[in-house]
Parts: structure tokens; C-alpha cells; sequence
């Protein structure tokens, strides 16, 4: 091998004190008399050159003569280097415009002190000197279109990484095999230079493709084709890398504005708010209450801490943990969806999880077109992203290509997971039925490298196998400052925005009710609809209950598409009918919580109700250390007295019942109809106005709200006869005010104040 002073003699000619100094002209000898004049020769001097924009005139350059190098030996890789997140195509055409603009740069440095330089004369046509005939050619198509993944970072990054894997006497010979080849690129030998260095000098001279060529090439001659094979992987890696982001930002990049209409859509990040995940699991539902003070329901009492999307598995949380299986729950409407939304555009823009190189969003309603097919996990990635084909077997198993797979809406998954029988399934290219897959998937059998995130509503049953090791996080909807933040942002007029917020500020159950990002969306949809048909001063509702019959209404959607697709109309009745009964009785009793048999005992199912419906949610209690109580509960204390109201007013509309009273006879229904109505009220109110803590005081509200014209319509589907009582807020209000000035509970007229508010009078 040669050092960097044999180096210098090949390169110097005789007389001159080094190599700057034969191209500078500064040694201080001068030519004898009988050297060969015509060899070289002093220029005149010119003015500093005007390196603009254009590219240099290299026209006028000649080279003389360099001696051959001798053979050089070769070493075998030892330096081990990863470089993560880094892919494109090898030498294939590519299709669109450069980061930046093409950089120039002279072939010597000009300074003050070096503008006289003794340049190189060539001879007549005759006796010219040619070029080293072992100069490989640099073949560039002009009219190739650049992949838009190449570039200036990526192409800096990928030489370094794969000049990284040379030893040190190789790094050395392959800048002598650089200075040799293309000695006009550098006004020293690149000797001295480190990599980086190295590396900016090339790009700075040559075209992006041109310096992966000329890497290439020179590693050709050293024969190490396992390091041209590294570079190449790097290359593929990066274009499907940015064809994949390309697919994800298209999919989840914006958001509709109104989800009911399918309206316009915007960017997400234009309307994301941050949302309030905890570290901690098993939280139980949110108990702020307009009128009652719940206690904490003795669920997780560790203070979790507040986590962001790009915590999620991120770098800093996989070094403190091995962890590689999370699970993230959260009660219907809570922000699942939009966490997972954020969580790969943030990737797609590189502001989190950069130290993944492929991200996959598996959501389980995608999945289950593979249902009735037998699949590997690989195809199920092709199928639905098909610029992965260009992976090869390498590329899901390497070390330093981490994959990352976030399955959304494993609560709607309906196959059976069973952890003991189930066949095992270890390589990602065997197929087999989805169910296997979804098992071995949650039992962390494929792709043990790769990082897998879960979303679901709170389970039921056990999704995951307790020998499993996983985390568990949990996602709870908005803070207080970011429900006002939220609506800011979804309206473009800050009038509009500033009616809306006045809105949910108006009734306190409204604002709490508010921490859902789903119960926030419909309002926000409901008056984006009045400001577009009315304008923006337009009467806006004050109902509290015709937004929770939306949100009722929003949950049951969901269930008829994603999950019971054939659901009856009565069957979604007798259900509702169950629950409102369950959530009535709890109410009288002051409960807000039942343990799961006791659904049970009461004809209930909890998979109907937490998984499907989405009304209620499940936690685990911790009373006693090797102990754990499985508990249901309504999402919200308001949502269980919506219910029960929903119970008393579908019972009386469709049996003519009236469940306050204690002997129900059946009676006649329909010229008698309209004065029974008044009954029921009147029974309502006296029920609840000897209760001083209030328990009934919302569900009065409900009851009230449900009977007015609005509430009727939205109503209709679950009522078995048309609903009229065209005098209902007339009497209504008279009989609250009859009350009111009776005065009997006096600290009880607040309440009756907020029931003439719901009929808007």
C-alpha cells in the first residue's frame, strides 16, 4: 500500500517542493536552462474569477501524464456501521427536480496569494498527452428523470454509511484510487481528508447520480461487492421509503371537515389538537359532574404521566425499555383515530419516529377482506402497499431496518384468539389464515425485530396473552384548554369559532362533555351546518340533548358500519332498551359502576356494550394485590343519565308506560295519549325534586329535551309509532313554573330553571 508521500511523488513533478506548490507555481526554483520549456509555462494574471451561476469553464484544463499505480492489496470488511433510515433506487432513471441547485465547484482554490499557477501545456495534436485510460466513464443521461427520493442529504448519508464498512487501509486506497481517476476534482490529494470531507468534496463536484456511480465503480475495482451491495439496499430502501410516505400522506394527510357529509377536507395539521394520553391504564371514565361529585371509582390511582404521539415506542422510550408490543386503549370517541393520524404524518414528515425506517397501518377493517384466504403477513404488506414489492427477505429482518406496524381497531376484531392452540407461525412468508396471523401477531411470534402498536376500545376479554410482554397506555380525549383549542382551529372565522366556544361554555355538562374529541366534532359539524345555511349569526340550539342524541346516533353509525352491518331496527331497540333500564336502575341507586357479572344478572352483554356500541367501558380494579375486579361502566356519568331517560321515554312513547308509577295499568293509548304525556312529567319532577344531592336533576333535563320537536325527529327510528304533541313546551313549562312557585324544594328551582332552558323558553 502506498503512503502518502509515495502519493506525492507520483503527482510532483521534479523541482517542485510539493504537490500545491507544482500547481501553484510558488516553489522557489526555477527551471534549468535545458528542462523542457514547453512543458509549463506561467499565465498571464487575470482577475478573480466570477463563479456565478453558471458552471465553470473547464475547457482550457489539460493533464499531463501520471505514472501507474502499483497493485494495491486487498483487506477484508471488519467496520461495522448502521445507518437506519435510508433507501432509493441504484443507477435506474428518476423523476423529479434536485433539493437544491446543482453545486459547482473549481477544480483548484483561488485566493489573493494564488492566482499565478503553473498549469499543465499540452503539445501539439501529435505528441499530446492523453487522459489515464483507466478513468472510468461517467455516464449520465440528460434526459433521466430524477427519483425525487435522491437527495443531497439522503446521497451524503448513504456514501458515508457505505465508505463507514471499509477498514482503514481500505478507506486510504480508495481516496488514492479517487485522486488517481479524478485528480481535477481536487487541488490537494484527498489523502489528508476524512470522510466528510471526502464525501461533501465529491457532491460538490459532481451530480447526485454521478457520485453514487463513481462510488460504485471504484468499489467494483476493489471487489468488495458485498459494500456495492450495501449501497444498493440503501438506495431501494430510500425510494420505496418516500413512495411509501408518499401513500400514507395521500391516505391520512387530511381530514374531513364535517364526517357526517364527507365536506370538504383539510390538512391535519390544520385541525389536530393534542390529545391527553396518560402512561397509565385502567383509568376508568371521566367523572366531572355539572351537578354531583363522583368519586374516583377505585381504578388505576398511579399518577400516569402525560405522553404525546411521538412517545409512542419512540427512540428514547425503547432505550429505557426492551418493550417492543404496545397496547393503546381508549373509550369511544376518546381520539384513538386521530392519534394514529397524527402519529404517521408525523413520520411521513420526519418530525418523530425517524429511527423506523417503514411504517405499516394495518387497521383491522382492511384487514378483513383477507379473512377467507390464507396469507402471509408479507402479502397483506404488498397488497395493501404494493411500492413494498421492491423489499427483499433482507430487508424485514435486518437490524438496521426497523419496521413498525400500528393495527387500528383490534376491538373489532371478531375472530377467535386463542393463545393455547393456536398454531405458531414464525416467518412472515408462511401463509396462513388471518386468525393464525392475528395470534401469533399478539403473541409477538413475527418479525421479532419490528415494533407493533394496538389500538382499541377498552377490551372485553383478554386481547393480548398475559406471558406476552407489552406496555399499555391509554388515550383520554382533551384537557380543558384544548377543547376551546380545538375549535379554534376547525373554524376558520374566529366569529364563528368564538359563537361556538360561548356555546359549550353556556352548560357546564356540555364543556365536560367536551373532553370527547367525537362529542366536540359534532358539535363543531352542527354548527358549521347553521353558519352555512343561516350565516353566522344565526339562533344556534340550546338543547344539551339533541347533542347527546347525536352522539348516540354518531356511536350507532359506527356500529352499523364497521361492526353489525345487518343490525335489525328492533334488535338495536330492545337493545337500547336494556341498556337505558340498566342505567336507570343504577341511577335511582346512585351507582356508577357494576361489576361484570351483575351485567350479567341483568341480561345485559358487555361485548355488546363496550365493544360495539361503544356507550360503556371496561377497567380493572385493583383492590387486593393478587386480585382484580373486571368493572363496567357507562363512558360518562351523563351518558348513563341519557340512557335512562332514553329508557323512561321510549317506554312510555311506545308501550304507553309510565314507570313512576308503581301499579301499571294498561290503559288505552291514543286520543288519552296526549294527556298521559303530561303524567309522566309530572311524575318525573316529583321524583326528583326530593333527591337534595340531585342524582336525577340531568336525567330531568334528558327527559324534558327528548319530547321537543328536534329530538323527536332524531328520535323517530327507535320509536315504534309516530310521536305528536303539538302543545308539549306550552304545558310543560307551566307545570315547571307551577312548581317553581310552590317553592316546595327551593333548592331544587335551579334545576327547574336549567329544564325550561332545554325547552327554550
Amino acid at each position: 500500500m502506498m503512503d502518502d508521500s509515495e502519493l506525492e511523488a507520483i503527482a510532483t513533478p521534479s523541482g517542485s517542493s510539493s504537490i500545491g506548490d507544482a500547481v501553484s507555481g510558488r516553489a522557489q526554483s526555477v527551471p534549468d536552462e535545458g528542462e523542457d520549456d514547453e512543458l509549463y509555462y506561467i499565465p498571464e494574471r487575470r482577475p478573480s474569477l466570477d463563479l456565478g451561476p453558471s458552471p465553470m469553464d473547464t475547457s482550457h484544463w489539460h493533464y499531463v501524464d501520471q505514472a501507474s499505480a502499483p497493485p494495491l492489496s486487498y483487506n477484508s470488511m471488519t467496520s461495522e456501521e448502521n445507518l437506519s433510515t435510508m433507501d432509493v433506487d441504484d443507477g435506474s432513471s428518476t423523476r423529479v427536480q434536485l433539493d437544491r441547485a446543482d453545486s459547482y465547484s473549481s477544480c483548484y482554490s483561488f485566493d489573493s496569494d494564488d492566482c499565478e499557477k503553473r498549469i499543465p501545456r499540452v503539445k501539439s495534436n501529435d505528441d499530446a498527452v492523453s487522459e489515464p485510460s483507466g478513468t472510468p466513464e461517467l455516464i449520465q443521461d440528460p434526459n433521466a428523470i430524477r427519483h425525487p427520493s435522491l437527495t443531497v442529504a439522503f446521497t451524503f448519508k448513504a456514501i458515508c454509511a457505505t465508505l463507514g464498512k471499509l477498514t482503514e487501509a481500505d478507506f486510504k486506497r480508495f481516496k488514492m484510487m479517487l485522486w488517481k481517476r479524478y485528480p481535477q476534482s481536487f487541488n490537494t490529494p484527498p489523502q489528508s481528508m476524512d470522510m466528510v470531507d471526502l464525501v461533501d468534496r465529491l457532491l460538490e463536484c459532481y451530480d447526485l447520480e454521478v457520485s453514487l456511480q463513481i462510488t460504485r465503480t471504484l468499489l467494483e475495482e476493489m471487489e468488495r461487492n458485498n459494500i456495492i451491495d450495501f449501497l444498493q439496499t440503501l438506495c431501494i430502501r430510500n425510494e420505496v421509503r418516500h413512495e411509501l410516505k408518499e401513500t400514507l400522506k395521500r391516505i391520512y394527510g387530511k381530514v374531513y371537515e364535517d364526517w357526517a357529509m364527507q365536506g370538504e377536507k383539510r390538512p391535519l395539521d390544520d385541525v389536530f389538537t393534542n390529545l391527553h394520553i396518560t402512561s397509565t391504564s385502567n383509568n376508568g371514565p371521566n367523572l366531572e359532574h355539572e351537578v354531583l361529585t363522583i368519586e374516583k371509582l377505585d381504578t388505576n390511582h398511579k399518577e400516569g404521566k402525560l405522553l404525546s404521539t411521538g412517545d409512542i415506542l419512540s427512540a428514547e422510550r425503547l432505550e429505557q425499555s426492551s418493550l417492543k408490543l404496545l397496547l393503546v386503549t381508549g373509550a369511544a370517541g376518546s381520539g384513538k383515530s386521530m392519534a394514529i393520524r397524527k402519529l404517521i404524518l408525523d413520520w411521513v414528515e420526519e418530525r418523530s419516529h425517524q429511527h423506523v425506517s417503514f411504517l405499516f397501518p394495518l387497521p383491522f377493517r382492511e384487514l378483513k377482506k383477507f379473512e377467507d384466504s390464507e396469507v402471509s403477513l408479507v402479502d397483506i404488506i404488498q397488497t395493501l402497499y404494493p411500492e413494498t414489492k421492491k423489499l427483499t427477505e433482507q430487508d424485514y429482518r435486518s437490524d438496521d431496518c426497523k419496521l413498525m406496524f400500528i393495527f387500528d381497531g383490534l376491538d373489532e376484531y371478531n375472530g377467535p384468539l386463542d393463545f393455547q392452540n393456536t398454531t405458531l407461525v414464525g416467518d412472515h412468508t408462511e401463509a396462513t389464515t388471518l386468525n393464525i396471523l392475528v395470534v401469533n401477531l399478539l403473541r409477538s411470534r413475527l418479525l421479532y425485530r419490528a415494533l407493533f402498536v394496538f389500538f382499541s376500545r377498552p377490551p372485553v376479554k383478554r386481547c393480548i396473552p398475559w406471558d406476552t410482554p407489552r406496555d399499555q397506555i391509554e388515550v383520554r380525549g382533551f384537557h380543558d384548554s384544548e377543547r376551546e383549542e380545538y375549535f379554534r382551529k376547525r373554524f376558520k372565522d374566529p366569529n364563528q369559532a368564538a359563537r361556538v366556544i360561548a356555546y359549550i361554555n353556556s352548560s357546564k355538562t356540555l364543556r365536560i362533555m367536551c373532553h370527547l374529541p367525537l362529542f366536540c366534532s359534532l358539535v363543531a359539524d352542527e354548527h358549521q351546518h347553521i353558519f352555512k345555511e343561516q350565516g353566522t349569526g344565526a339562533e344556534v340550539p340550546r338543547s344539551i340533548t339533541y347533542m347527546y342524541t347525536k352522539l348516540l346516533l354518531a356511536l350507532t353509525r359506527q356500529h352499523h358500519t364497521f361492526r353489525a352491518r345487518y343490525c335489525s331496527p328492533d334488535k338495536e331497540r330492545d337493545f337500547l332498551m336494556k341498556v337505558g333500564k340498566l342505567a336507570f336502575n343504577m341511577l335511582e341507586q346512585g351507582q356508577f359502576k357494576l361489576k361484570k357479572p351483575k351485567w350479567q344478572e341483568h341480561g345485559v352483554d358487555d361485548t355488546e356494550t363496550v365493544i360495539k356500541s361503544g356507550l360503556c367501558m371496561q377497567y380493572i380494579t385493583k383492590t387486593m394485590v393478587f386480585y382484580q375486579d373486571k368493572v363496567i361502566s357507562f363512558i360518562h356519568p351523563t351518558m348513563q343519565e341519557y340512557l335512562a331517560a332514553l329508557y323512561v321515554f321510549l317506554t312510555f312513547t311506545n308501550q304507553g308506560k309510565n314507570i313512576f308509577e308503581h301499579q301499571l295499568k294498561d290503559k288505552v293509548r291514543g286520543i288519552f295519549k296526549a294527556h298521559k304525556v303530561m303524567e309522566l312529567y309530572k311524575s318525573a319532577v316529583d321524583r326528583s325534586l326530593p333527591y337534595e344531592d340531585g342524582k336525577l336533576d340531568i336525567f330531568l333535563r334528558f327527559l324534558f329535551g327528548m319530547a321537543l320537536k328536534t329530538n323527536l325527529e332524531l328520535l323517530q327510528p327507535f320509536c315504534t309509532s309516530s310521536v305528536k304533541w303539538p302543545t308539549f313546551i306550552e304545558d310543560a313549562a307551566a307545570l315547571i313554573r307551577k312548581r317553581i312557585r310552590e317553592n316546595e324544594y327551593p333548592g331544587r328551582n335551579s334545576n327547574l330553571q336549567c329544564c325550561l332552558d332545554e325547552l327554550g323558553v
